[in-house]
């Protein structure tokens, strides 16, 4: 079986149907600025349960009660549809000024046709190539998160505007500067190309770096979220705390490279998990690897010094 064939009929049926009615509207997807509009759509769509849960607050005590971020009350209650309509304001200039035509000049430039794939990709090689695509956009946005932080005129050009969210909530994820909203678009388009995949596995990509993004933000540490049950993401907590204390927590979904380089802070939850026992193992053993590399540098420049 070929991917690239056009025995379509030879793909794996579990995909087929859903490629064939992405294949079905070219113009929805093909058109200059439509994957920028689906892809606000699908912003817009994954933040508006969490606001749901902010209008009801504390109506809502169960879903209230693993909040993790802001005032709570009847204030609080009064204030989100405020800061969620400033919010979407901002961002919505932001797109129509600059994404959106950003947008359409990279689709004219990639011509890219649906007829190119036939055949939808293996659910294997679909979900891979989707896990891959977020281990390159995470080591890529961890480098460049830790610069801007790292140099204060980068921060205040390009990320500053983004903390003005210390209390993250999920519309916050978009709420950036332009220079910093185009380059996230050149970096998760530039995961998928380096990734080489489908793109039915794109698709899949760019649709879960917003889910992503918009969990990260949303200020809720729920008992299904995904770093509870797969401890090697970091979840909202672990996001929180990064805009709390505007240093830390660089990378936006894994954290292992937080870990392996000591920029790691403590989750801001109140309860213990099993990511945060996982998080203590990889600090003891950073530890561990820190002492006896710096072991082993002695002893190199100690040999060093006699011969």
């Amino acid at each position: 079986m070929t991917v690239n064939g056009t025995d379509a009929a030879a793909a794996p049926a579990l995909l087929q149907p859903a490629w064939d009615a992405v294949r079905a509207r070219p113009a929805l997807l093909l058109s200059p600025a439509g994957a920028a509009c689906l892809a606000l759509a699908a912003h817009l769509c994954f933040s508006a349960p969490f606001l749901l849960l902010e209008l009801l607050g504390e109506r809502a005590p169960w879903f209230h009660r693993h909040r993790i971020a802001g005032a709570s009350g009847r204030g609080a209650r009064a204030e989100a549809p405020r800061r969620w309509c400033r919010c979407l304001a901002r961002i919505v200039c932001k797109y129509a000024g600059a994404v959106l035509p950003f947008a359409a000049l990279l689709q004219l430039l990639a011509r890219r046709s649906a007829e190119e794939q036939r055949a939808a990709p293996p659910l294997f090689r679909a979900l891979s190539e989707c896990f891959a695509c977020l281990l390159v956009f995470d080591t890529l946005f961890f480098i460049a998160h830790y610069l801007v932080h790292g140099n204060p005129w980068l921060f205040q050009k390009f990320h500053r505007s983004h903390h003005i969210n210390q209390n993250t909530f999920a519309l916050a994820a978009q709420d950036s500067s332009i220079e910093e909203l185009l380059f996230q678009q050149v970096l998760a388009i530039s995961s998928a190309m380096l990734v080489g995949c489908h793109p039915m596995s794109e698709i899949s990509f760019h649709l879960l770096n917003i889910w992503l993004a918009v969990e990260d933000h949303c200020g809720y540490d729920f008992p299904w979220a995904r770093h509870r049950l797969l401890p090697c993401f970091g979840g909202p907590p672990f996001h929180q705390a990064h805009h709390q204390h505007f240093r830390g927590n660089y990378a936006p979904y894994f954290r292992h490279w937080d870990l392996i380089f000591g920029t790691s802070l403590p989750m801001c939850a109140d309860k213990s998990s099993a990511s945060d026992f996982t998080h203590s193992a990889f600090v003891a053993l950073h530890t561990r690897f820190s002492a006896w590399s710096q072991n082993q540098r002695i002893i190199y420049s100690a040999r060093f010094q006699i011969h």
